[in-house]
C-alpha cells in the first residue's frame, strides 16, 4: 500500500462537515447521491476476486468486504432512524457499534452480494421516502445520543451522501493502493 497521511486514508473525501444551511437543489443533489450508490457500487465490487474483497483502504483498516456489508448495515439503520423520525415526536435512535458489527461472520465472510442485493432494495425504498419529503419533513429532528445536538432529517440526508461518497472513496482507493505495479 503506498504511504499516504493516515487521516487522507480515513477520510480520502475529508471528514463530514454539517453544512450551515442545505438548500433545497442541495437536498436534491444529496438524493441523487443515495439514490445512485447501488449503481455506483455494482461498477466496482461484484466482479471483484476474493483476494481483491480482502484489500484494506488503509492499515489495519476494514476491508473491501466489510465496508460493502458495513454501508448495508449502516443504511439500514438510517433508514429506520428517518422512519421513526417521520412517525415520532423527537425520537432518540439507538446508535450501533459499526466496529464490532464489521467483526461479526456475516461482514467477514459473507458474500457481498447479500449486501449489494440489500442496498439495492433499501436505497431504492429510502429514495421513495426522500424524495416525499417537504420543508417540514426535513425540519424534523431525532436525538443521536452520541451527538452533542439533535440531528435533523436534512442534516442526515447530507451526511448519507457525505457516507455514500465516503465509502466508494475507501473501495477505490483499496483497488487503487493494492494495484500491483
Amino acid at each position: 500500500m503506498q504511504s499516504q497521511n493516515l487521516k487522507d486514508l480515513k477520510y480520502p473525501i475529508g471528514k463530514f462537515v454539517k453544512p450551515e444551511t442545505i438548500s433545497e437543489g442541495d437536498i436534491k443533489t444529496c438524493v441523487t447521491d443515495i439514490e445512485q450508490f447501488p449503481n455506483r457500487l455494482n461498477k466496482l465490487v461484484p466482479y471483484l476476486s476474493a483476494s481483491e474483497l480482502n484489500y484494506r483502504y488503509r492499515p489495519d483498516g476494514w476491508t473491501i468486504k466489510q465496508v460493502v456489508h458495513h454501508c448495508a448495515d449502516s443504511h439500514m439503520n438510517s433508514f429506520i432512524r428517518f422512519k421513526l423520525c417521520l412517525t415520532e415526536e423527537l425520537p432518540t435512535i439507538k446508535p450501533f457499534n459499526d466496529s464490532k458489527w464489521a467483526e461479526l461472520p456475516d461482514a467477514t465472510e459473507a458474500d457481498i452480494s447479500t449486501s449489494l442485493k440489500l442496498i439495492e432494495g433499501l436505497h431504492a425504498r429510502w429514495t421513495v421516502l426522500l424524495k416525499s419529503l417537504d420543508a417540514s419533513d426535513l425540519s424534523k429532528q431525532y436525538i443521536h445520543p452520541d451527538k452533542a445536538q439533535p440531528l435533523s432529517l436534512s442534516d442526515s440526508i447530507a451526511l448519507y451522501a457525505w457516507h455514500c461518497n465516503h465509502h466508494l472513496a475507501h473501495i477505490k482507493q483499496a483497488l487503487e493502493n493494492n494495484k500491483e505495479d
